[in-house]
């Protein structure tokens, strides 16, 4: 936490000194009692004490005036603001090799559930968009704020649905990109904040270089996280024989470092959530130094009620 008016911090000292004050006068006040020597007479004429009572609307006043001084001082912290007409497009490898079933129940199966808890993850506002892709890509849904609409597009992905065989990355990329520039009538010269994230098992087989559309997506800075999903024991059935499907995470490493986003590797259905869910808190939100005044000024306000109001209970009088 950081203050706009540090300076202002010094006024704390004036409610020190009101400390040390009344503590002075509480321990004058002991030492008058003392000198009233007849001290049997002293219970009887004196009313009872009410103890550490008479202390606690002294202690709440302090408190507030405390509190509110570290307002008065106006208090910043680290708040995190969700970004307007930010867009994110998910692109989502349906390859063949998607099909292997070492990630229960398979990784495409895996990818959709938890495509399903990315989208969970960010602002209503945000427009959101998806595209498949195999030996070519293809936006199945384009950004929208309709969860429904993207849900309904997540489910509609099968293994082959993007067209011929192979893994086209840099297609995958490309159809990212041109979906954001697309969001509306002033993206192509007014781009949303933007990212993509694109999740496969494999390096790119076919296409365009992912990275001449990675260095398409860092010259419109818009950065690509990866995700690389499976294990190396990866096989799937092809023509009635089981082939090997080992995941190969290099080329999505690379677009990553070249794009300024992030790479991740997930061989279980948990840690592909987990995955998800951290790019999420990433891309919904940006962090600012927020001024936080109010809230000590309502723990400055609550700690004036419970002044009053133990005044009010013990001593019959507001102080």
């Amino acid at each position: 936490m950081t203050f706009l008016s540090a300076g202002r911090l010094w006024l704390l000292a004036a409610v020190a000194a009101l400390l040390v004050a009344y503590i002075v006068v509480q321990r004058r006040r002991s030492k008058y009692a003392v000198r009233f020597t007849n001290l049997p007479l002293l219970d009887k004429v004196a009313p009872k004490k009410p103890g550490w009572r008479r202390h606690v609307p002294a202690g709440l006043f302090l408190a507030m005036l405390a509190v509110l001084v570290v307002g008065f001082a106006q208090p910043t912290a680290a708040v995190q603001v969700p970004k307007e007409r930010a867009t994110v497009v998910v692109a989502v490898d349906v390859s063949r090799s998607m099909g292997a079933t070492d990630v229960a129940p398979d990784r495409l199966a895996a990818a959709r559930a938890a495509a399903h808890e990315f989208v969970g993850l960010l602002p209503d506002g945000f427009n959101v968009g998806l595209v498949a892709f195999a030996g070519n890509a293809s936006v199945v849904v384009p950004p929208v704020t309709d969860r429904t609409a993207l849900r309904e597009g997540i489910d509609r992905l099968t293994l082959g649905s993007a067209g011929s065989s192979g893994t086209a990355i840099g297609e995958a990329i490309t159809a990212s990109l041109q979906a954001v520039r697309s969001l509306d009538d002033s993206a192509a010269q007014d781009p949303p904040p933007a990212r993509a994230v694109v999740l496969s098992d494999g390096a790119n087989t076919t296409g365009r270089e992912p990275e001449e559309a990675a260095a398409e997506a860092a010259q419109s800075n818009i950065p690509v996280d990866t995700i690389s999903v499976g294990t190396a024991n990866g096989s799937v059935e092809i023509g009635g024989t089981q082939q090997a499907v080992p995941v190969d995470g290099e080329t999505l490493r690379a677009v990553a470092e070249q794009t300024g986003g992030t790479y991740h590797e997930a061989s279980t259905a948990t840690e592909l959530r987990d995955v998800y869910a951290d790019i999420g808190s990433s891309v919904g939100y940006d962090t600012e130094q927020r001024d936080i005044s109010s809230r000590f000024i309502g723990i400055g306000l609550l700690l004036a009620l419970g002044t009053t109001a133990a005044s009010m209970f013990w001593f019959s009088r507001i102080p």
